[in-house]
C-alpha cells in the first residue's frame, strides 16, 4: 500500500489532457501498488482542487468522492467520518471540509460554532453573533 497526495488523487480521479503524462504515471504507480491510503488532509484538499481548480460542480464532485468509498483499491483515512461527512455535504450547500469539521465535532459529542451563516444551517452547528 502506499500513502497518495493530492496532486496524484486528482490525477487519478480526472482524466486532464493538459496532465496526460501525470495522469498516465499516477495511474500507472496505483496500478502496481494495488491499493493506496488516503489522508483526510488529501480528501479536503481534492475536494478544494476539484471545486476551485477544476470548477466540477457539486454533482460531479459527488460522483468522484463516491467512486473512492466503494473502492476496494481505496483505504480512507478515517473513513466512516469520510461518508458522515459525505451524506451531509450531499444534502446541502455547506462545504465539504465544513461538514467533514461537523462529522468531527459528532464523533466528540461536540457543537460546532461558526461566523458562516450557511453552515450554521446544519443541525448542531452555532452561529456566533457579532454585536454590530
Amino acid at each position: 500500500m502506499i500513502t497518495v497526495d493530492t496532486n496524484v488523487l486528482v490525477r487519478i480521479l480526472v482524466n486532464d489532457p493538459k496532465e496526460a503524462e501525470q495522469v498516465n504515471a499516477a495511474r500507472s504507480c496505483i496500478s502496481k501498488s494495488g491499493t493506496i491510503f488516503i489522508p483526510q488532509i488529501v480528501q479536503v484538499e481534492t475536494v478544494w482542487v476539484l471545486c476551485s481548480g477544476y470548477k466540477l460542480k457539486k454533482k460531479e464532485v459527488l460522483t468522484l468522492l463516491e467512486h473512492l468509498v466503494c473502492n476496494s483499491t481505496c483505504f480512507l483515512e478515517h473513513e466512516e467520518r469520510f461518508s458522515d461527512a459525505l451524506a451531509m455535504y450531499r444534502e446541502d450547500n455547506a462545504d465539504f471540509s465544513d461538514h467533514l469539521i461537523l462529522a468531527t465535532a459528532r464523533e466528540n459529542n461536540c457543537e460546532v460554532v461558526t461566523f458562516d451563516k450557511s453552515f450554521a444551517k446544519s443541525s448542531k452547528v452555532v452561529l456566533i453573533q457579532t454585536e454590530s
